[in-house]
């Protein structure tokens, strides 16, 4: 945020920007000490702020690269285990996002009752442990299971980031924040496969997931040791426990919670846990960004799952360098985050000044648009160039409109939901999360037999004109975003 943007929200009204629940110890209320507690994770200096997401996006880094540096490994690895069935092959890759489609489901509410820090250690623990099995895989179907939890465990940092997120910024920050900390779901499973494809070639498919145990293990050492709790929330139920003890004062609560609220420790476990389901079935809003986000995922891993066949059957290419292929995606989301960030924060102030100060989730949304327009392009470009046996360079320069576009609609719509539900950002970003997985998973399944029948040509014009017709979405978002929204409200609690 530059100089006189920092000054112009300075000079906002009180009323435009957030207040934080004080002490009110005469009711009984405990809270923060002032507007300006510097135990409030939103008053953290910011080079604490920085420190802590890059704590959190170190692993977010890690756990979508091990999504796909097994993929140029996976021939390998059939090799092995005798297994003829391109199905399977397949499975072997998406498994991992099966677990990411499990994990949000209890890691993000966990967190918004646990803490952020416990939870995040947790899973990452889990995160490693399981990538040993993998590396030790007597047979496929045991790989097969051992990714599901190795994807179980990566979720957690994807979905616990969005909440560190909303506990440490300001709505006016939260664009460059997530330009920086989306950098690791998309750009990792980019540089995935260009890895996995010298390691498995030079080393073997095994050494894929030991790679993963030594970096994934000293990142997970590092996130233990600098890490800390950031869930206002916990810190306030956390503060309330120990003045109850101090002050001999059983009667204290939570600023967060409830007059009279009694919930035990199952009810409310419970009571958290389908706060995933409620945000996916209750709110229409979030149910079809999280459709639209998960149908271009979808795409992107049915990408990662035939690149590698693409570039070696019809270009001759090895293991080793068909990794090479992927470069003009990671350009693209290089590019992408670029503008992203440049654009996303400012974009919002522009609009909250011409709305009296006045904060609304919608004016994230206008930036969608442009960046969904660049997605159809990939495909047609990609397809046909592929089907035509064009030069190797044209195919690979045909991914970049496709990561250019799908970097802003995932950084638009996730600021749309944390800005619209910051206290149950976690959950939030499950939501999307859950489900883009779930589509991540079973739409490359469709891939072979797809591409087997129409070619790479008419194939990929087939997901071009569905990436083309959801173009329309961003403009309902903006059109009927607020309406339902505010119609359609969701009890988190």
């Amino acid at each position: 945020m530059s100089d006189e943007e920092k000054n112009k929200q300075k000079a906002e009204p009180a009323a435009s920007r957030e207040t934080y629940p004080e002490m009110d110890l005469e009711h009984d209320i405990v809270g923060w000490e002032s507007q300006d507690d510097p135990l409030n994770p939103r008053n953290y200096p910011p080079s604490r702020k920085w420190l802590q997401l890059a704590t959190v996006s170190m692993i977010t880094f890690i756990s979508p690269f091990a999504s796909s540096v097994f993929a140029p490994g996976v021939s390998l690895a059939d090799q092995e285990f005798g297994n003829t069935s391109s199905i399977r092959s397949s499975f072997a890759v998406t498994a991992y996002l099966f677990g990411y489609f499990s994990g949000p489901l209890v890691l993000s509410p966990l967190s918004e009752v646990c803490g952020r820090r416990i939870t995040l250690n947790a899973a990452t623990t889990i995160f490693v442990l399981f990538q040993i099995g993998c590396a030790l895989a007597p047979n496929l179907p045991a790989l097969i299971v051992f990714r599901f939890f190795t994807g179980f465990g990566g979720s957690g940092c994807l979905t616990i980031g969005g909440g560190v997120i909303a506990d440490l910024f300001e709505p006016e920050q939260r664009g460059l924040a997530l330009s920086f900390f989306s950098f690791g779901p998309l750009f990792a499973p980019v540089i995935g496969p260009i890895c996995g494809g010298f390691i498995a070639q030079r080393a073997g498919w095994r050494w894929t997931f030991w790679v993963l145990v030594i970096v994934g293990g000293t990142l997970t050492g590092i996130v233990m040791v600098t890490n800390r709790e950031t869930n206002p929330t916990v810190l306030i139920r956390r503060k309330t426990a120990a003045l109850r003890k101090e002050l001999n004062r059983p009667e204290l609560r939570s600023c967060y919670e409830k007059e009279g609220e009694t919930r035990g420790p199952a009810t409310l476990l419970i009571r958290t846990c389908t706060r995933v389901i409620r945000l996916l079935a209750t709110s229409p809003i979030v149910l079809i960004m999280a459709l639209y986000i998960a149908s271009v995922y979808g795409c992107l891993y049915l990408l990662f799952t035939t690149i590698t066949s693409v570039f070696q059957d019809q270009y001759g290419w090895n293991v080793e360098t068909s990794g090479l292929a992927y470069i003009g995606l990671g350009l693209g989301f290089f590019a992408g985050q670029v503008v992203f960030a440049f654009t996303s924060d400012r974009i919002l102030i522009r609009l909250k000044q011409r709305n009296n100060n006045v904060l609304e989730p919608e004016m994230r949304l206008p930036l969608c648009l442009p960046f969904a327009l660049f997605v159809p392009i990939s495909f047609f470009w990609y397809g046909w160039s592929v089907q035509e046996k064009t030069h190797w360079i044209v195919p690979i320069i045909a991914l970049f409109p496709f990561a250019f576009g799908i970097i802003g609609i995932f950084g638009t719509l996730q600021a749309y939901i944390i800005d619209s539900y910051p206290r149950y950002a976690a959950s939030g970003i499950g939501a999307l999360t859950v489900t883009r997985s779930l589509f991540g998973a079973l739409l490359p399944l469709a891939g072979p037999p797809m591409y087997e029948k129409l070619g790479y040509g008419w194939g990929n014009s087939l997901l071009g004109f569905v990436t083309l017709a959801m173009v329309l979405l961003p403009i309902l978002f903006r059109r009927v975003g607020a309406s339902l929204r505010q119609k359609f409200p969701v009890d988190l609690e």
